[in-house]
């Protein structure tokens, strides 16, 4: 790759622009819930064929776009880096389809059994059209399941199940949106929202009709996927968690965006663990006074009413202060954030999981990137100490600063960079880096606030032990049982090294056992970004340059979520 990451202002598309824009147009056709995700117009009516014939089709497409760039050379140093990039998703997303990962895609927080739930989350309901594409799109799921169904049913048939754990916790969440009395479609189409909008319009009853049958389509097709689940694909399901090398491999490289040595990613997990640990045992000691325990330091932070928040109005309030405060704190000094992400909205989500996320914005900003907070039905009261590092993860300098820079560079980055192109790595490592960065700027001086900043990278460093070691199936330490890792034993490593309520634990348990290499993505990639960052400072005083922290930052999230090994490749040539 040519020095440059990136020329400076607007640069004239080129015909490898071109064709990473067919690929973006040609799968929103085929994914309407994607092309809903990165704002793209003109599908939100309509739904994802999730049966095999669509997902041959978007291989085809994968296949097609990976021909139409192997005859194109780069005009730019953007255009390698498209190229590269391109090539690295685009072959992975091929070696997925063919290893058959699409069929059998089932587990308890990121398949289709929630996908084709959450989508209506980042739905626009402002207007009296909204709500049309809404009822559509309603009224569509009961094929997407079938699509689904018709998937996990072939895949099964090849002997290719999930574990029945994740089929057991689908089947809870599937019969939780068939109920009419607790599913998600029903509140949803009832909410005021919807009247407020559909007064306007004399169309209102016709929308609202539409509405209430897309509800009922809805959870009939939630009863129909769980009856699938539990009474044709459990029994067919084994009882084993672990995936083996072979799959691991392939999922690691896909959600970092680089190959790594899994036995030495393992080890340097386990180091790490111990290294954060002692890190916050120290900062205990200043909490809870000397030989304090890093329990005796929770309960010191817990009992303290200054850092407790009660209810979820107080949860939200307080996440739009904080983020709004970095964002004013953090702009002109450390970076410079674009007017549109100045806007971060803080949600509560509708669902009652335990887990936190950030959706982008739209391709035009009028929908703004979004923090949600999906609370536990069980827990009530919040510590700050714990969350204001999360809250600087999902919003700026973390995921919203990261995928919001990217959007907003119309001027240098076609529509797949911009929107299309997600490394787990690149995207999760950076938000982890970026936690640890607001506490290398200050802002998290106060030590209770760091102590929380240290409990979400052990959480991060354990679940690298976890994730490898039982999907592999390595040796565990002694202090975890000793012999081979599995699902037992990782539970003993989360309950001793995870501060949240059980049931938040249990569902992170659940999660790594159900999407190998994903949970790993966070920790690893911010140990690549750490080492990308550091060996473009080695080269920066090798030339006896200084070395610019502000100016990297920049030129990196200037580039997209890029693959994690096509990052390092630009900075290896700057």
């Amino acid at each position: 790759m040519t020095t440059t990451p990136h020329p400076s202002g607007p640069r004239q598309p080129t015909p490898i622009d071109a064709v990473a824009e067919a690929h973006v147009d040609a799968a929103a056709t085929l994914n309407p819930l994607d092309a809903t995700a990165m704002g793209l117009p003109g599908h939100e009516h309509e739904m994802t064929d999730l049966s095999p014939a669509g997902h041959d089709a978007r291989a085809d497409l994968a296949r097609s776009t990976l021909v139409a760039l192997d005859g194109l050379a780069p005009v730019d140093a953007v255009d390698e880096v498209t190229l590269a990039a391109m090539r690295e998703r685009l072959g992975l997303e091929l070696e997925l389809h063919d290893a058959g990962e699409h069929l059998r895609d089932l587990n308890n927080i990121a398949s289709p059994v929630q996908g084709l739930r959450d989508v209506f989350d980042i739905m626009a309901t402002s207007s009296v059209e909204d709500w049309e594409n809404v009822a559509a799109r309603l009224n569509a799921l009961p094929g997407a399941v079938d699509g689904y169904v018709e998937s996990l049913r072939l895949a099964a048939s090849r002997g290719d199940v999930a574990a029945v754990r994740q089929v057991e916790e689908a089947v809870r969440q599937a019969l939780e949106l068939a109920d009419p009395q607790t599913s998600f479609f029903t509140s949803f189409v009832a909410g005021a929202d919807v009247d407020a909008a559909l007064d306007e319009s004399s169309a209102c009853a016709l929308v609202r009709a539409e509405l209430e049958r897309g509800a009922v389509a809805a959870r009939e097709a939630y009863g129909t996927l769980a009856t699938f689940l539990r009474d044709e694909l459990a029994p067919r399901a084994p009882q084993e968690d672990a995936v083996g090398r072979d799959r691991y491999a392939l999922f690691s490289r896909a959600f970092l965006g680089a190959a790594v040595d899994l036995e030495e990613t393992y080890r340097w997990g386990v180091e790490e663990l111990a290294r954060v640990v002692a890190e916050q045992q120290a900062v205990a000691e200043q909490i809870a006074g000397p030989g304090a325990s890093v329990e005796q330091a929770v309960a010191a932070l817990d009992a303290d009413p200054a850092r407790q928040l009660h209810g979820t109005e107080a949860l939200r309030a307080w996440m739009q202060e904080t983020s709004d405060a970095a964002i004013d704190a953090l702009d002109g000094v450390h970076f410079t954030i674009p007017e549109a992400l100045r806007t971060l909205e803080c949600r509560i989500a509708p669902t009652q999981t335990g887990g936190i996320y950030y959706t982008g914005p739209s391709d035009d900003f009028s929908r703004p990137g979004r923090m949600w907070w999906s609370v536990p039905a069980d827990v009530t009261t919040f510590g700050t100490w714990r969350e204001k590092t999360t809250v600087y993860h999902e919003g700026v300098p973390g995921h919203h600063l990261q995928i919001g820079q990217a959007v907003a560079a119309r001027d240098t980055l076609n529509r797949w960079r911009r929107l299309a192109c997600w490394t787990s790595g690149f995207g999760e490592g950076w938000a982890l880096y970026a936690e640890r960065l607001m506490a290398d700027l200050g802002f998290l001086d106060d030590p209770g606030d760091r102590f929380g900043m240290l409990d979400s990278q052990r959480l991060r460093a354990a679940r690298v032990v976890f994730d490898i070691g039982v999907h592999l199936g390595l040796p565990a330490p002694a202090e975890w049982g000793g012999g081979t890792w599995d699902a037992d034993k990782g539970w003993e490593l989360l309950r001793a090294n995870v501060n949240m309520p059980e049931s938040s634990v249990r569902f992170e348990w659940m999660r790594y056992l159900g999407w190998p290499g994903q949970a790993p993505s966070y920790k690893v990639g911010q140990r690549l970004w750490e080492q990308t960052r550091d060996e473009a400072a080695g080269t920066a005083r090798t030339r006896g340059e200084g070395f610019d922290l502000r100016a990297f930052h920049a030129s990196a999230l200037d580039l997209g979520a890029l693959p994690l090994d096509v990052l390092k490749q630009v900075f290896a040539t700057a």
